[in-house]
């Protein structure tokens, strides 16, 4: 057993740390896991969680936050004598849950107590056994919380009577997208049930803002509950900080294509483990099927794949040597990645925030770094690459912000707590998340809504499950309204019996000629039945020759302000200060000759081509130039919007350009809303039309890059023929 890694602890303890925890627990510390110190985040973390206090504990990946959260929080169980299930373990993740289980079963376990799992692949037999036999800490997702609240088969009062605190693991995958406001809900729901502030404990490697992260963690708390944030050595620094480059041996290269790059990775580093990352399912699977068509042994996660073949590359983690394992973002988050060798990213990540996870994945062995290979597939994931190693260096990371205006899932919210208490006094609702954010007084016009429309029915001043609920999401108990996203239909693959995973109904009914052929898990398939009522389809192995294909709402890169800035400053000339192999660097200058007149250190830049052409370079990123192309929409062509630039009217001239900025000045313009958009947000249904509307604009908008944008100075270039 290590502590994340084989190397022993630093050598700084405080005096009397091991003194504050349990005597028992102390010392299996020291004599089962032969720790004669404990890390500086795990000695401050002791007595503020010890105390109730809520926390975020903030350390770089392989830090010891797990030791840090549960070592006191064990303490703290036996010392209060806590009973039946008193300690949450939540993780966004169903393979992180896997991976942690053994090592806070053998913890807890030290001191008497048990563990228990509870997440969508838990049998129910053994969901069973733990209804019966109550761990004292349950390690769960919070779809499956919420599952367990609404559930026929589960006394959610009996079972959550005991709990006192929740350890939310790799909180900044919860904070940043809609399931951090669903699992806030979901807590403040369980605290009710408990009759209790829950104590809550926020473990992060990656954040820019842990402060505001700490107060959106405590919920309704937020002003009431002591909290802190214990960042010893985190190597976190704010946007603006200057200095040496942050540690890590990276390397930039440009190969063109997914073959060129199995061609590089099958040729470099063998009998080493590898770790590639893949901005999408579909490269996966083209680069899975490429390294195998080398002799390399490749294994491959992503989210369409089934449980069996994912469990394989998880497990290629700790057996495997002298392999490449093929990932989305599905191994970015915590698990035990044991003696990875290296990592690969085929062209950029989205953020500089998962970039520090997937370098983490490294240098854990005493004697090793961590290390990064960026393999560029095309010019614009070069740019991308640079542009987002040059913020890295200047150690910015992204601040970690909440979706604005969780509208849809206040509508779910309401519906879910009716299934759970069956009904619900209608001036008594609001109790239940006390004044949480978007879910205290403003929700009204949401609860009038539903009942109106009859998802809710009210009666002798109760609200409970109307018809309209019951026919859009009562199938099977109601599962379609625990999950937050919502998720393209997919067919089923099966080839025998053993299913392979799931894939993409177009290319399925798509009008082809010859046999039709599938790409999945790194191998071809040929269709031999497709059962369109069951939405199956049977397959039997081939040489060569699949395609894959996924849809998906939301599954756009959307380029932050600061990244399409320092992409601009990579155009300009200032490389990021990493290694660049030739092909790289050439390419970049190339990139560069041919954006001479769209960069300007100054400000930015409108040109108009001899064709007519006319676009305005703001490289602002995705939401800024939405929220401009709103706010002048009179001189805006209707394309949509580029991160870097804007498409203006052909005919626009200077005169206009000018008085249209100068009224765009005084006041901002929120971006129109594609209907199609609306249809991707879950539960819109449940929401007026104009709620829905509200809530994506509140999405789209970028005031700061905007207003900094229209504060600029422009430059008009009328370009030459052939530019």
């Amino acid at each position: 057993m290590s502590q994340e890694t084989s190397g022993p602890p630093p050598e700084h303890p405080a005096p009397n740390a091991f003194d504050l925890l349990d005597p028992v627990l102390g010392h299996h510390v020291v004599n089962t896991l032969g720790w004669h110190t404990l890390r500086p985040l795990q000695e401050q973390a002791i007595a503020p969680l010890l105390a109730g206090e809520d926390a975020v504990l903030l350390a770089p990946t392989a830090g010891g936050k797990t030791e840090a959260a549960v070592f006191p929080l064990l303490s703290r169980m036996n010392r209060r004598g806590w009973k039946g299930t008193s300690v949450l373990y939540v993780c966004p993740l169903k393979a992180l849950l896997n991976n942690l289980h053994p090592r806070l079963e053998t913890y807890a376990g030290w001191l008497g107590r048990s563990t228990g799992l509870w997440h969508g692949d838990i049998t129910t037999a053994r969901r069973r056994r733990l209804l019966l036999q109550r761990p004292d800490i349950l390690l769960t997702t919070p779809e499956s919380l919420e599952s367990m609240l609404v559930s026929t088969h589960v006394d959610h009062h009996s079972f959550f009577s005991g709990l006192h605190s929740v350890v939310v693991d790799e909180v900044h995958a919860f904070a940043g997208d809609d399931r951090g406001w669903h699992l806030l809900a979901v807590l403040e729901r369980l605290a009710r049930v408990a009759d209790r502030p829950l104590q809550r404990v926020g473990l992060s490697a990656t954040v820019g803002n842990p402060a505001e992260l700490l107060d959106w963690l405590k919920g309704s708390e937020q002003a009431r509950r002591p909290g802190r944030v214990i960042a010893p050595d985190s190597g976190q620094r704010s946007s603006t900080a200057e200095g040496a480059r942050p540690a890590g041996d990276v390397e930039l290269d440009y190969v063109g294509s997914v073959a060129n790059a199995a061609l590089v990775i099958s040729a470099l580093h063998r009998g080493e483990k590898r770790l590639v990352f893949c901005e999408s399912r579909r490269t996966v699977e083209e680069l899975g099927e490429q390294l195998r068509l080398r002799g390399v042994t490749t294994f491959l996660s992503h989210a369409s794949l089934s449980v069996d073949e994912r469990r394989q590359a998880e497990s290629a983690f700790a057996d495997a040597r002298d392999c490449v394992i093929v990932s989305t973002s599905t191994l970015e988050l915590g698990i035990d990645v044991g003696d990875l060798d290296r990592v690969i990213q085929l062209d950029s990540p989205r953020t500089v925030a998962a970039f520090l996870q997937r370098l983490g994945r490294t240098g854990r062995r005493p004697g090793t770094s961590r290390n990064c290979l960026f393999l560029a597939l095309d010019d614009d994931g070069l740019l991308a690459s640079a542009a987002l190693l040059l913020q890295w260096s200047r150690h910015w990371v992204e601040p970690v912000v909440p979706p604005p205006e969780p509208r849809h899932l206040v509508a779910q919210q309401l519906l879910a707590l009716c299934l759970q208490e069956h009904q619900v006094g209608e001036n008594l609702w609001q109790e239940w998340w006390g004044r949480l954010g978007p879910f205290g007084p403003g929700a009204e016009p949401v609860v009038r809504h539903l009942v109106e429309q009859g998802y809710l029915d009210q009666d002798s001043g109760l609200l409970f499950i109307g018809p309209e609920a019951e026919q859009r999401y009562g199938h099977r108990h109601f599962m379609n309204l625990m999950a937050v996203f919502t998720a393209p239909p997919e067919f089923t693959v099966l080839n025998g019996r053993t299913e392979i995973g799931r894939t993409d109904p177009d290319l399925l009914t798509e009008k082809i000629e010859g046999p039709r052929r599938l790409l999945l898990a790194g191998r071809s398939w040929q269709v031999t039945h497709i059962d369109f009522r069951r939405q199956r389809c049977f397959v039997s192995p081939v040489d060569e020759g699949g395609r894959a294909r996924w849809a998906g709402f939301g599954s756009e890169r959307v380029l932050s302000f600061e990244l399409a800035r320092a992409a601009r400053n990579v155009l300009l000339g200032e490389d990021p200060p990493v290694r660049l192999t030739g092909r790289a660097a050439a390419r970049l200058a190339e990139a560069r000759e041919a954006h001479l007149e769209a960069v300007h250190p100054g400000g930015t830049v409108v040109t108009r081509r001899p064709d007519g052409d006319i676009h305005w370079w703001t490289w602002a990123g995705h939401r800024a130039n939405a929220t401009l192309a709103a706010t002048l929409a009179p001189v805006v062509s209707p394309q949509r919007s580029h991160a870097h630039r804007i498409r203006l009217r052909d005919d626009v001239t200077v005169q206009e350009w000018s008085h249209a900025v100068a009224q765009a000045r005084e006041g901002l313009t929120l971006p129109e809303i594609d209907w199609r958009a609306v249809r991707g947000l879950k539960f819109a249904e449940a929401l007026p039309a104009r709620l829905a509307e509200a809530t994506l604009a509140a999405r789209t908008v970028d005031e700061r890059g905007a207003g900094l944008t229209l504060g600029e100075p422009v430059r008009f270039v009328m370009l030459r023929p052939g530019e």
